[in-house]
């Protein structure tokens, strides 16, 4: 049933699932209760997220936990092969190969949509928006879904304000343990591995333009910053603006910035962050790429037609020559370079994010007859519960309130 590009590669696709379950512990604790609970006995569970060692992970854990996985990838350049097959041996139906066209693409995501999935775990909110819009037939049948994404949950969030989402959305983006780690930390650092490892460049005495001043684009200027780069950051956001200037940052409009770049990430979620009028003022040699979900925050149309010369400078390196003599470097295509360049946010990170997907996904299941909203929170008790856990396995302890202390708090309605 499933629909790979080579089987063959299973092993190396074993040993990197391997690798990353001895590196999150957090997960495999939970991976070990959902064995002995069966929350998801008899459920599918659909999952698109980026498809590599991580992600494979998270679905051997759902199918522990006695559910029919089947999964596609959330971006055509983030899907790794080996994984596909090595998670075809493990029993979990996969739909996806790297380097899908725009239709093989649909085809996957109509794939695992088609069987009637009860738990959605999704990545951007391509499956939940197919769902409602293509398979409405199968909506009865989901209890509901998990999103991954600032953008997913903008996406959702917008679906539920026209009346449209038709079952309940737990916005795991917006839990503490997803956006504080791994928004800021796994995308400041991932970013960076992309990117090094695509350009082989220095980052160090270059300036570096940072689109975008939430939690992402936090984690980016601080890696930047730390790699002796000169930042300047742009904003739309007034309050987001004050406090990446008083983190040391220079704050501009991005037609001020361009013309002083030589790297720029977007991280905005936004599409046109970078335009046509904003290239031609760039130096010649400047480096492209973007770190938010979708590839359209940098122009890449426009590049396309504009561009008198094209050509492959470099793997994942595509070389613009505009009217203006100058030629710019595209990195992975503009898509998300952490994936599209790169293995995406280090484990330990989504040791932390998987497991609020993992617990989210049980949470959806024990309150499935409770009538919950159509948005929902992450409750603070996973949050907790999944930082208790991380701490232990790193052996760090914390205090905890005495008896006195508890009524002292209490007393004054804290």
């Amino acid at each position: 049933m499933s629909e790979i590009r080579d089987i063959t590669l299973a092993p190396e696709g074993e040993k990197k699932i391997r690798w990353v379950e001895a590196h999150m512990p957090v997960l495999k604790s939970i991976c070990e209760d959902f064995e002995k609970t069966q929350p998801f006995k008899g459920l599918k569970v659909t999952v698109s997220v980026h498809l590599e060692a991580k992600t494979g992970y998270l679905a051997c854990v759902m199918k522990a936990g006695g559910a029919d996985v089947y999964v596609t990838g959330s971006n055509v350049l983030s899907t790794q092969d080996d994984i596909c097959a090595a998670m075809v041996k493990r029993g979990i139906e996969i739909f996806a190969w790297h380097g899908a066209t725009e239709e093989e693409y649909a085809h996957h995501l109509d794939e695992v949509l088609k069987i009637g999935p009860q738990i959605i775990i999704d990545d951007g909110g391509d499956l939940v928006n197919m769902i409602h819009h293509r398979y409405p037939e199968l909506i009865p049948n989901v209890i509901g879904g998990c999103e991954e994404t600032t953008t997913g949950i903008i996406r959702d969030v917008a679906m539920d304000k026209a009346g449209e989402l038709k079952f309940p959305m737990m916005m795991v983006n917006d839990a503490a343990m997803k956006h504080l780690f791994d928004n800021r930390y796994g995308t400041g650092q991932s970013a960076f591995d992309g990117i090094n490892r695509t350009t082989n460049l220095v980052v160090a005495g270059k300036t570096v333009v940072v689109a975008g001043y939430g939690w992402c684009g936090k984690g980016v200027a601080m890696r930047a910053k730390g790699l002796g780069a000169n930042v300047i950051v742009t904003e739309i956001d007034p309050v987001k603006a004050i406090e990446a200037l008083m983190d040391g940052f220079r704050v501009m409009p991005m037609a001020e910035a361009a013309p002083l770049g030589d790297l720029f990430i977007t991280v905005t979620g936004m599409r046109d962050v970078i335009t046509m009028e904003h290239m031609l003022m760039m130096k010649d040699g400047t480096l492209l790429s973007n770190a938010g979900h979708f590839n359209v925050e940098v122009d890449v149309a426009a590049l396309e037609r504009e561009a008198v010369k094209k050509e492959e400078q470099r793997h994942n390196i595509m070389g613009y020559t505009l009217k203006n003599g100058k030629t710019l470097s595209l990195l992975g295509e503009g898509r998300l370079v952490n994936l599209a360049c790169g293995d995406g946010h280090p484990a330990e990170i989504m040791d932390m994010s998987f497991a609020v997907q993992a617990l989210s996904a049980e949470y959806l299941v024990k309150h499935k007859d409770d009538h919950l909203p159509m948005i929902n929170q992450v409750p603070e008790e996973i949050d907790n519960e999944i930082a208790r856990r991380k701490l232990a396995s790193m052996n760090v302890g914390i205090d905890t309130l005495t008896e006195v202390q508890e009524q002292y708090r209490n007393s004054f309605d804290l």
